[in-house]
């Protein structure tokens, strides 16, 4: 049972310290709360710079003969994927049966400002790809992407139609730079990427986070509001806490790949056009003709439907289908809601097409 709120607790106007408090708990031991995340047993295969490839340890008797790679975002720590026993979209795949790699990008240094999307798309994530059959001693794989992890395996596989994929599925990937109305307007022809990059080298760390709570102002206000209202349930506290804890956890953007996604996909929305130019190679979506599914959020304020939506439609895929679940842009792969609606949805989708 909750602990009764203090006096001088009381007077605290953070609503997050009155429901440490409430809890029962320290009022400024934030992380020994939120605890340690992305624990899942798992052993590295294979590193390149700051990327690492990431094996997690199976906890089914029988294991899916297709393996997953899930290729997580650039600005983003993939622990969201799997943040705590219960909390963990890792940790549910691998009890029904799969097999589950992980590419971590890592934190660019300034000396990284230089990685380019060809960098990532035609170089470290086929690598990553072989790698995992080299491990896993198969033939093909599935690759689930998550945002802009997703909108890297899009391109992967536009401009790998030969590659040795069995399904794709995405999360919350944007492909229409259009419909990022918000960013597209900020970042417009007076927005001046080449002094940002002069000065930084990479996006800092804190720019991409401010950037992603502009997107919706008063969201974390509306969050902490909502969370008095549940001061008394200790796993809503802590699972705030956690995700609290990821949000502030952002990445550099690598200054190359920032700048190409300003200027080819926000401002030239080239993807959606045909006009996306990749190693002097053009993305064309129709080249995709794996089975494919993109999982969105109804009030994803980060990726919208109007930036995402284009994704299904485009690509040649027989085998394909759009699924729009209840939640937000990170409560669809790691809130309460992902473990009753999306999880068990991604499980059987794929299941029967990684035999």
């Amino acid at each position: 049972m909750a602990a009764p709120l203090s006096a001088s607790t009381a007077r605290q106007p953070n609503p997050v310290q009155r429901a440490l408090a409430a809890a029962g708990l320290p009022t400024q031991d934030f992380a020994s709360l939120a605890g340690p995340l992305g624990v899942t047993p798992r052993e590295t295969l294979f590193s390149q710079g700051t990327l690492k490839l990431h094996h997690f340890k199976p906890q089914a008797d029988a294991v899916y003969r297709v393996p997953v790679l899930i290729v997580t975002s650039l600005v983003n720590q993939p622990y969201i994927l799997d943040l705590v026993p219960g909390q963990s979209m890792v940790a549910h795949l691998l009890k029904q049966g799969f097999d589950v790699y992980m590419i971590e990008w890592g934190r660019p240094r300034r000396e990284h400002a230089g990685l380019t999307l060809e960098d990532h798309v035609l170089d470290r994530l086929p690598r990553c790809v072989e790698r995992v059959l080299q491990h896993s001693g198969e033939t093909r794989l599935s690759i689930i992407g998550y945002c802009v992890g997703g909108l890297l395996s899009v391109l992967y596989a536009a401009l790998h139609p030969k590659a040795p994929l069995k399904n794709l599925v995405c999360m919350a990937a944007p492909v229409n730079g259009n419909g990022l109305e918000s960013l597209k307007a900020w970042m417009g022809p007076d927005f001046d990427v080449e002094a940002l990059l002069e000065h930084y080298g990479n996006v800092p760390a804190d720019w991409v986070q401010n950037t992603l709570r502009a997107l919706r102002p008063f969201g974390k206000m509306a969050g902490a509001m909502s969370l008095l209202n549940q001061i008394d349930n200790d796993d809503v506290v802590r699972s705030n806490l956690r995700m609290g804890k990821w949000e502030t956890d952002n990445i550099p953007f690598p200054g190359a790949v920032f700048r190409q996604m300003v200027n080819d996909f926000l401002r030239g929305n080239k993807l959606v056009k045909g006009e996306w130019a990749i190693g002097g190679r053009r993305v064309d979506l129709a080249q995709i003709t794996v089975p494919l599914l993109h999982l969105l959020a109804a009030d994803d304020h980060i990726t919208p439907y109007a930036s995402s939506r284009d994704l299904v439609p485009m690509v040649g895929s027989p085998d394909k289908q759009e699924l729009i679940l209840k939640g937000g842009h990170v409560g669809l792969v790691a809130g309460r809601g992902a473990q009753t609606r999306m999880w068990p949805a991604l499980d059987a989708w794929l299941a029967p097409r990684s035999t």
